[in-house]
């Protein structure tokens, strides 16, 4: 009796090449944190290209070069094209996790960097399977986003002239404004004027991006929350801080910058240390160590928040893909980075209505770059003259 042949299968696909790149977009307006203004935004695209012609694509982004955090684009593209390209050009493309633990061994830190790599694996790995990432991280409980947007200018009449002309297009109605370069006492009445004029047709939340020491915390935060304020995010650098700050004041307090991952999500779980995590998946060192992030939170009975770096599209899409697999969401999403750039690199928009953001349904992140726009921004000199224009996104 002849006994059958157990059939061999195919060789999975490698990767072949790995491509980097920047892009230099305009924005709407300058924008004003309490550490920098940003005048502009930089992406920093990763292509991976795969033995069966798949190409998977991913975005390395940051707010304001090196002043938020110790990453930059152009520093992504260098750790990229040194030290990561060369592991991963000629491994199994099909093996995201195996891969990505790999390089955690052979490149510490740089998490940013490595979250444009794992999106580019998975958004190849998608196509190459016919789903779209959310799918792959476990399925989607949402099809769309509630998206907040950020009130930046530092100008008291410009943010509400701005949040009265985003109500009026049923795009935002949750604003989060960016405090901290001024006095408490300045800062306060800049809050307290726009949820005034605001009223209840829209919830304000406040950003203060560390800058404020513990003592300017215990005066502002219960200032804030008498005009109104319903959440303050990081208001303080240190976890110590915040959490001796915690259930002091009727108002949520959101921890973002000492959030670097799951061991710090898990460490500031154990000290009861925030109300809120906002999670970026960037900051995190990728989409599922996002999800990782977002399950602590879940088993500690901390609210969730979807964060942004400012991201262009193709990380907005890589988060919200993430975003839409949370059980919980309590706080929404703040994903109005491409909003803020004033010129279109996909072929097709994303799709920002009543209040959100939808999530695409196709195959690997959903979304395909316009090859003519994208080399009309490219800085390394690869520019084509295209026509382009601000009217993408018309508004603010």
């Amino acid at each position: 009796m002849e006994r059958a042949l157990t059939p061999v299968p195919p060789a999975a696909p490698i990767i072949e090449r790995v491509e980097t790149f920047l892009l230099d977009l305009p924005t709407i307006r300058p924008h004003k944190l309490s550490m920098a203004t940003m005048q502009g935004q930089t992406l920093m695209i990763v292509r991976l290209h795969c033995s069966d012609g798949m190409v998977g694509i991913g975005e390395g982004t940051t707010i304001a070069g090196l002043a938020y955090g110790p990453e930059s684009p152009e520093g992504m593209k260098l750790a990229i094209d040194t030290y990561l390209a060369p592991v991963l050009v000629g491994s199994d493309a099909t093996r995201a996790q195996a891969l990505m633990a790999r390089l955690g061994k052979l490149v510490k830190g740089n998490h940013f960097a490595k979250c444009a790599v794992e999106t580019a694996l998975l958004d190849a790995q998608g196509k190459r399977c016919g789903l779209p990432v959310s799918e792959l991280l476990g399925g989607r409980v949402r099809d769309r986003l509630g998206v907040a947007w950020t009130l930046a200018s530092g100008e008291t009449a410009k943010d509400i002239a701005e949040a009265e002309q985003m109500l009026d297009a049923r795009r935002h109605n949750v604003f989060k404004l960016k405090i901290g370069r001024k006095s408490v006492a300045e800062d306060v009445a800049h809050v307290a004027a726009i949820k005034r004029a605001l009223g209840d047709r829209a919830a304000v939340r406040v950003d203060i991006n560390m800058a404020w020491s513990e003592p300017d915390a215990v005066r502002g935060l219960p200032a804030l929350a008498d005009a109104g304020c319903e959440l303050a995010e990081q208001p303080v650098a240190s976890a110590a801080s915040l959490t001796r700050l915690m259930r002091r004041f009727p108002i949520a307090l959101m921890a973002d910058e000492v959030l670097t991952g799951p061991d710090s999500a898990f460490a500031l779980a154990q000290m009861a240390g925030a109300d809120v995590f906002a999670v970026k998946i960037e900051q995190s060192g990728g989409l599922i160590a996002g999800q990782k992030v977002a399950a602590i939170a879940d088993a500690a009975g901390i609210g969730l928040y979807g964060g942004t770096m400012l991201e262009g599209a193709v990380g907005t899409i890589a988060s919200a893909h993430v975003f839409a697999t949370f059980p919980n969401l309590q706080w929404g999403t703040e994903l109005f980075g491409p909003l803020l750039i004033t010129e279109e690199i996909l072929a097709t928009p994303l799709a920002y209505r009543d209040f959100h953001l939808e999530v695409p349904t196709g195959p690997g992140l959903g979304i395909a770059l316009d090859e003519d726009r994208v080399a009309a921004f490219r800085r390394d000199g690869a520019r084509v003259q295209v026509a382009v224009s601000s009217a993408s996104h018309s508004g603010v």
